[in-house]
């Protein structure tokens, strides 16, 4: 049995479709077909029922994609181990942040990281979605919530503060019943901070919405309507005020995540720290 094709097998089976899987593995969905075939062949096993616009696997395929999960994440754990032996300050480390945070933020601060740790190449992904710290997807993360899977050590850095902005002609122009909202969009409506947020506006107007901080922000300099945005977007030359409101505005806690088999690799500790400096100074 090759080890690729069973790869190539457990994408499929976590997908449900060879082009799905493909473009998870960026490749063609015939070659992913190949690999699948040839592991079946390998193995004298059919693993999947191949209709025209998915496959189902068959009692067999999710057998063997149980037993090749596991074998999957201890090669992961054989990486993580060697990587969390290496002495040297030198080589990259990847980091997954919120893309927000990853610009406004650490961005600005990495020359400092340079200057004390010159070996050291961060590699940082902005990123919504959670990584798989398990399977290698990142070596550490920054997430707006406690982590809590098995195996991953979490330290708090702080709270990220949210406030709702305009600008100063805008509040002017209006009485507070006439104000106008500028709404993030999608998925991130369920999260704290914007539940918070629907609750203040109640039945008033909304008159825009984006998926993404930047944008809110620059349609409230715009004078479009009030945005509730993270504190560290909102410079005092961006031409934007606080609005007024009864009670905190919300906030998130800041976390920083870590395999327990990495976190004492000198490099990645190194990071570690730079991250928890940053989010400090802030």
């Amino acid at each position: 049995m090759n080890w690729d094709d069973l790869r190539h097998f457990l994408c499929l089976a976590e997908t449900g479709s060879f082009s799905a899987a493909a473009r998870a593995l960026d490749l063609d969905h015939t070659t992913v077909a190949r690999r699948v075939a040839a592991l079946e062949s390998a193995l004298g096993v059919r693993l999947v029922d191949r209709l025209p616009r998915a496959v189902i696997l068959t009692e067999e395929g999710r057998r063997i994609a149980a037993i090749g999960a596991a074998m999957r994440s201890e090669a992961h754990g054989v990486m993580r181990a060697a990587r969390g032996m290496d002495a040297g300050l030198a080589g990259t480390v990847r980091v997954s942040a919120p893309p927000a945070f990853s610009r406004h933020v650490l961005v600005p601060r990495v020359a400092a990281l340079r200057r004390f740790h010159p070996g050291i190449v961060l590699e940082l992904h902005g990123e919504q979605a959670y990584v798989d710290l398990d399977r290698r997807e990142a070596d550490i993360a920054l997430r707006l919530m406690r982590p809590t899977q098995d195996g991953l050590i979490g330290r708090k850095l702080g709270d990220l503060a949210f406030n709702l902005f305009a600008t100063p002609a805008y509040l002017e122009a209006r009485s507070e019943a006439e104000w106008e909202f500028i709404v993030r969009d999608g998925l991130t409506a369920r999260l704290h901070q914007e539940e918070w947020f629907a609750s203040y506006r109640a039945d008033r107007a909304v008159a825009f919405r984006s998926n993404e901080f930047g944008i809110l922000r620059e349609a409230a300099r715009a004078g479009l309507g009030i945005a509730l945005l993270p504190e560290f977007m909102v410079a005092p030359t961006s031409g934007l005020v606080a609005v007024p409101c009864d009670g905190p505005p919300p906030h998130r806690e800041i976390w920083m995540a870590v395999h327990d088999d990495l976190r004492h690799a000198p490099r990645i500790r190194a990071v570690m720290d730079f991250l928890a400096e940053v989010v400090a100074a802030r």
